[in-house]
């Protein structure tokens, strides 16, 4: 896997001014997102210089920005959460935090390295549609608090169960700023876009506050020099903590994988490029893992920024590494300054996010799409929001496949359909086989992969067959076949066999005929010269057969029901 990109030059200008111009509009995110997560808006900075940069340089998506993101910031508030639980304080915790952070980072690389990137586009839509939707819900109620002016709980049912106890306490200076981000942020475009308005609204609401003098809360003290390296706090850990961070450092890197993978999904769409889902995923990781050594939070694929970039003309990776150079620029020129910035103004920022997150075509959609897809997307979302965003997504998952399997087999119920010989084959059984004969041989036809949602439905033919003698399985259009349908299928045939009805098959494919070999259906339960390449040979083989016995049907279809051994078998040719 190649792991740093073709380093371009012939978009310069292009890129330049879309690293700048995103970087401009992660400033503003960086720190609201530092805030949120409760390790300081520092680390919200830290995570957005130098994912930025080295997510770009080893990612596989050209024009993609990364940093700290809505979703990945809900989970690492969790992991700060907890790390204060654990240890006391955030600073006794920090070896905790930076170990979940940097493992994260290790197990995307390892995501990339086995590529498992390219399976992420198979999570259905409504399990994104509904874990999306929950992380907006999530980071909108806990701006509920700062944006009055207050301290917020840090766990969503908290924030529900306690809401009322915050209208006595409103601080209304605070709340009129929030409003004025958050009309800002929405207006602002209307009257010009070459500014970005997340920007025009933390500086001039700051800029309001500090010379007005509204008593609001505010940032506080920003380091304005280099970071150092903190990796060195993981040897503070307590081993018991060992299965609480292996969880949370999954948990961030299935979750930083999707959303960097949805990003780019976007980002090919508007470029007409093609990114590579396994290299992305190491470049996150490598990302990841440096960003956890100076304690900055840990990210993903930006969405908005990506577009930003894009739009200002951004096409390769030196965007996004001029982007991370800007930010980091801004924090050694301008780190005093930002400690004026209000809380209530990140809060209006931040409801802005929460809000485009959401997924409203989903819920748009959600009279008109199928009722369980609907199902699942609500159970997702209220999962996310109230339990666990890991388990959220599993349960989402297994309940599309079961629903998945569920729907197949029916479908595939309902083509299972075993019918006479003759209404099969018209061409073929009014020369070869008497009415009398044919009325005892049925053909089912298999219409594709028998796999364990099918077995049910299997069984369930087997059992309303007729009084026949023959059945023939055509299977051309079987490319696999499972270990459930496997067992399933052997089942079907020996209750077939205890009524005396022989088991043809036609069509058989490589993959079913050594799944058959090897658990010896074949030839212990089917003969070798019961297996035929075409219906038409298996076909001509019965009128040989019928013709050769001498004692009529009923010696006819005892003698293949026995599988007696016959003069010119047609065998099955690989």
């Amino acid at each position: 896997m190649k792991l740093v990109h073709n380093w371009r030059f012939n978009n310069l200008r292009g890129d330049v001014f879309g690293g700048i111009t995103a970087g401009i509009v992660a400033l503003p995110l960086a720190l609201a997102f530092g805030v949120q997560s409760g390790a300081g808006p520092v680390a919200g900075l830290y995570g957005a210089i130098v994912l930025g940069i080295f997510a770009a340089t080893f990612g596989g998506t050209s024009s993609q920005v990364s940093g700290p993101t809505g979703p990945m910031t809900v989970v690492a508030a969790l992991v700060v959460i907890k790390a204060i639980e654990e240890y006391g304080s955030l600073e006794a915790g920090m070896g905790f935090i930076i170990c979940i952070f940097l493992l994260a980072g290790v197990v995307q690389i390892l995501f990339g390295v086995l590529k498992l990137g390219t399976y992420i586009k198979y999570i259905p839509y409504p399990v994104v549609s509904g874990f999306m939707s929950g992380i907006g819900g999530i980071i909108i109620l806990l701006q509920i608090y700062p944006f009055f002016g207050q301290t917020s709980p840090k766990k969503v049912l908290d924030v529900i169960t306690n809401i009322v106890d915050v209208i006595p306490i409103i601080n209304w200076e605070a709340m009129i700023i929030a409003s004025s981000t958050i009309a800002i942020i929405y207006l602002f475009p209307k009257i010009t876009k070459a500014i970005p308005s997340t920007l025009v609204a933390l500086i001039s609401m700051t800029i309001v506050t500090t010379f007005i003098g509204l008593e609001v809360p505010v940032i506080g003290t920003i380091p304005s020099s280099l970071p150092e390296l903190k990796i060195g706090a993981i040897a503070s850990i307590h081993t018991s903590d060992i299965t609480l961070i292996i969880e949370l450092a999954l948990t961030l890197a299935l979750l930083g994988a999707i959303d960097s993978l949805l990003t780019s999904v976007i980002a090919d769409n508007i470029t007409k490029t093609k990114h590579h889902s396994n290299r992305e995923l190491v470049g996150q990781g490598i990302g990841n893992i440096m960003a956890s050594c100076i304690g900055g939070l840990p990210g993903a694929g930006a969405t908005m920024r990506t577009l930003v970039n894009v739009n200002a003309g951004g096409q390769t990776p030196l965007s996004g590494v001029i982007h991370g150079v800007l930010l980091l620029a801004i924090l050694l020129g301008l780190g005093n300054y930002a400690q004026v910035i209000p809380i209530p103004v990140l809060a209006g920022i931040l409801i802005t996010v929460g809000v485009g997150i959401i997924d409203y075509k989903g819920f748009r959609h959600i009279k008109s799409v199928p009722r369980t897809d609907a199902v699942v997307m609500l159970i997702v979302l209220g999962m996310t929001m109230f339990v666990d965003l890991i388990q959220a997504v599993a349960v989402g998952l297994i309940l599309s496949s079961i629903l998945f399997m569920k729907q197949m087999s029916d479908q595939l119920g309902s083509e299972v359909k075993v019918l006479p010989i003759k209404e099969n084959c018209r061409q073929w059984w009014k020369e070869n086989i008497p009415d009398s004969i044919a009325d005892k041989i049925y053909v089912k036809h298999f219409p594709g992969p028998i796999f364990f949602g099918f077995a049910p439905a299997l069984q369930a033919m087997a059992e309303s067959l007729p009084d026949i003698r023959v059945v023939i399985f055509r299977m051309m259009n079987v490319p696999n076949i499972d270990q459930t349908g496997l067992y399933a299928l052997e089942e079907v045939v020996l209750s077939l066999e205890k009524r005396n009805i022989a088991v043809v098959i036609t069509g058989l494919q490589k993959q079913p005929y050594r799944m058959l070999q090897r658990i010896n259906m074949v030839p212990g339960l089917i003969p070798e010269n019961y297996i035929f390449d075409e219906i038409e040979d298996c076909i001509q083989w019965l009128r040989e057969e019928l013709r050769q016995s001498a004692g009529g049907e009923e010696a006819f279809f005892d003698m293949i029901g026995n599988k007696a051994p016959v003069k010119s078998p047609l065998k099955y040719r690989m």
